[in-house]
């Protein structure tokens, strides 16, 4: 017996809809983490905890120190990196032992999220409810994990020996792989559990623009992570203008300026921040010129609500100087609004009928 799904052409037998809905569950789970892994990463960026764990053990390394003596080994091998000499000489034990624990829960985070994802899919796997067809997404987004690990190690190592802090390309370059990651996963997952996959109807005429504006978020969410790997939101923090100007002077000194000159990375970041807002602002005016209705109409009235959030977020983060609370607050608004534009696209890539 199968399923006829009035939104598609392909049926399903009742076993591949619990299948799909089951592996969608799993990783929407597997999304959750990995948006509370980027909101600890932010944390740990902006506590200043990053390089408190010079080595990486991947297994070992699940434990905390247990002893007093564990605690000093750690401890010394901290005060041997430019971090310490330089901006933390003199911190106590008990100091150490504060940011510490933040980089440890990022680092246990990671591993969760791998045993999250493993486990599950080898047991869907045994069971026989992975459809050939997903199966080379599935592993292909496991190896994405692994190599994101690898690569949050050789971040870290940028901030061991001549450095006091990480490489911003390096923490880009991190902060990116994990949000493909994660769009990559919801995209997975939004089909299979709302009966869509594989997709049968052809995409809305504002699909492509969606898919833009997805692209503009990105960026900006990239170019927010050259504004956290510089410390530029600690400076220029007024709005709209900086330094009294609406551009201000020694923009692009260099050719790297983009990625390296705090003025311009915060002048750029600001400047995304404002196209970002007017694509989403004239995507928002086509669907509701469109007359979009369910899903599609929703998402895209969400996309615009959460924009308008965050741009007010990170006005009032910048205002106040990036206290903690506010630059995690800000990182999660970053993750909401790409959710928000997966959201739109996917209900505009496969509309039903």
């Amino acid at each position: 017996m199968s399923i006829a799904l009035p939104w598609t052409s392909t049926p399903a037998t009742p076993r591949q809809v619990t299948s799909r809905r089951s592996i969608a569950l799993w990783l929407f789970v597997v999304a959750g983490m990995i948006a509370a892994m980027v909101v600890l990463g932010g944390l740990t960026r902006l506590t200043g905890s990053g390089l408190s764990i010079t080595e990486w053990k991947p297994i070992h390394g699940a434990l905390p120190p247990l002893s007093d003596a564990e605690w000093q080994e750690e401890f010394d091998a901290y005060k041997a990196i430019p971090q310490y000499q330089q901006v933390n000489k003199g911190m106590t034990v008990d100091e150490f032992k504060s940011i510490f624990w933040w980089e440890w829960a990022h680092r246990n985070l990671g591993r969760l999220i791998g045993i999250a994802f493993l486990i599950p899919f080898l047991v869907f796997l045994a069971l026989g409810r992975v459809e050939r067809a997903l199966l080379p997404r599935l592993i292909g987004l496991f190896i994405l994990g692994g190599l994101q690990g690898a690569l949050g190690w050789f971040m870290v190592m940028s901030g061991l020996k001549d450095r006091i802090d990480v490489s911003q390309y390096r923490l880009v370059a991190h902060l990116g792989l994990a949000l493909v990651i994660y769009a990559a996963i919801v995209w997975t997952a939004l089909p299979l559990w709302r009966g869509e996959w594989p997709a049968a109807n052809a995409p809305h005429a504002l699909y492509r623009w969606s898919l833009a504006v997805l692209g503009l978020i990105f960026a900006q969410i990239l170019l927010g992570g050259f504004v956290a790997g510089l410390d530029a939101g600690l400076t220029y923090n007024t709005w709209p203008l900086m330094d009294g100007k609406l551009i201000p002077d020694g923009l692009f000194p260099a050719w790297l300026a983009p990625f390296e000159d705090v003025t311009t990375v915060q002048f750029n970041h600001r400047i995304m921040a404002y196209a970002v807002t007017a694509a989403i602002a004239a995507l928002w005016f086509a669907s509701y010129r469109a007359k979009l209705e369910g899903q599609a109409a929703f998402t895209a009235h969400l996309l615009a609500v959460t924009v308008a959030l965050q741009v007010l977020l990170g006005i009032w983060t910048l205002l106040e100087v990036v206290p903690v609370a506010l630059g995690a607050l800000h990182q999660a608004g970053a993750v909401a609004l790409l959710t928000a534009g997966l959201l739109h696209a996917c209900a505009l890539r496969t509309p039903r009928r």
